[in-house]
C-alpha cells in the first residue's frame, strides 16, 4: 500500500508538527510535500494529498472534509508571523496587497478591517515582496517566514492575532490538518498526535536548526513555537474559530457556516 501523502506548509511554524515523520518514530511512515499554505488547500481539494496542514477558512470549501482532532497552528496571543504593514495608521488604510500564498489570513484581515474598523478595503493579490506590496497599496499583508523575519521600516505594524483577541478576547486558529472523509484517517491521528509531541520535546533541536537558516537567534525561534505559536486545538480555540467562520460568513466570504468534522 502507498504512503499516505500529507502536504505541508513550508514556514517554521509547521515545523514542529512534522519533527516525529522527520527525525522520530513516524519517519518513513508519510511522503512528504513541501508548499504553501494556498498549495496546501489546492493538493487536499484535488486529491493530490491525502492530508494537508491547510489554511483554516478552507475547510469551510471543502466538500466532506474532515480535521484531525486536537491539533492546529493557533495563536493565543500575538502570533509575530501575520504582520499588517502599513504606510499609514490602520483607520486610514484603503488598500491592502495581500500575500497570493494566504488564505486564511487575508480573510482575517478583511474582517479586522470590515467589522472591527468600519473599513471597507480593495484587495490585491501580490507576491510576498513587502517593499513592492506597499509600492502599490497603503498596506501589506505578509504571513509566514517572510514576516517573522521582516527587518524592514514600515511606519506602521499590526500583529493580526493580537488584534483578533483585543477585539474578541479568543484565541486565533490559522491552519488545521484536514483531509477527505476516508476510514484511514483515524488510524492516522495517532501519528500526527505524536509527532507534534516529538516536536514540542525537541524544540531546542529545531531552534538549533532552522535558527541559523532564518538568520534568527535560536532563542528568538525556541520562543516563537513554545510561546506565539500554539498546537492544540482546545475549547478557547475552537470558539475562536467558530467565531471566525461565522463573521467571514457575515463578510460574504463563505456561503455558510459548516460545524467542524473532527476525525
Amino acid at each position: 500500500m502507498p504512503l499516505p501523502k500529507v502536504s505541508v506548509v513550508q514556514y517554521l511554524n509547521t515545523v514542529p508538527l512534522i519533527w516525529g515523520m522527520l527525525k522520530g518514530d513516524e519517519q518513513g511512515k508519510f511522503e512528504l510535500s513541501y508548499t504553501t499554505p494556498a498549495g496546501c488547500a489546492e493538493a487536499v481539494r484535488a486529491r493530490e494529498a491525502d492530508l494537508g496542514i491547510i489554511p483554516s477558512i478552507e475547510y469551510q470549501r471543502l466538500d466532506r472534509a474532515q480535521v484531525i482532532a486536537g491539533i492546529s497552528i493557533a495563536s493565543k496571543n500575538e502570533v509575530k508571523s501575520v504582520l499588517l504593514l502599513s504606510k499609514v495608521p490602520v483607520e486610514k488604510v484603503t488598500s491592502v496587497a495581500v500575500d497570493n500564498s494566504s488564505r486564511t489570513s487575508a480573510a482575517l484581515v478583511r474582517i479586522l478591517m470590515r467589522k472591527f474598523y468600519s473599513r471597507f478595503i480593495t484587495v490585491t493579490p501580490s507576491a510576498p515582496k513587502p517593499d513592492e506590496m506597499l509600492g502599490r497599496a497603503d498596506a501589506a499583508l505578509v504571513i509566514g517566514d517572510p514576516a517573522l523575519t521582516y527587518q524592514g521600516r514600515a511606519a506602521h505594524v499590526y500583529d493580526l492575532a493580537a488584534e483578533w483577541k483585543r477585539f474578541t478576547g479568543l484565541p486565533f486558529v490559522f491552519a488545521l490538518w484536514v483531509g477527505h472523509e476516508d476510514s484511514r484517517l483515524s488510524k492516522l491521528r495517532k501519528d500526527f498526535e505524536s509527532s507534534r509531541d516529538f516536536g514540542l520535546a525537541h524544540v531546542d533541536e529545531i531552534a538549533g536548526e532552522y535558527g541559523p537558516k532564518l538568520k534568527l537567534a535560536p532563542e528568538a525561534v525556541k520562543v516563537y513555537l513554545t510561546r506565539n505559536i500554539d498546537y492544540s486545538l482546545d475549547e478557547d480555540n475552537r470558539k475562536g474559530l467558530r467565531l471566525f467562520y461565522k463573521l467571514a460568513r457575515e463578510a460574504g466570504i463563505i456561503p455558510v457556516e459548516k460545524e467542524l468534522m473532527f476525525v
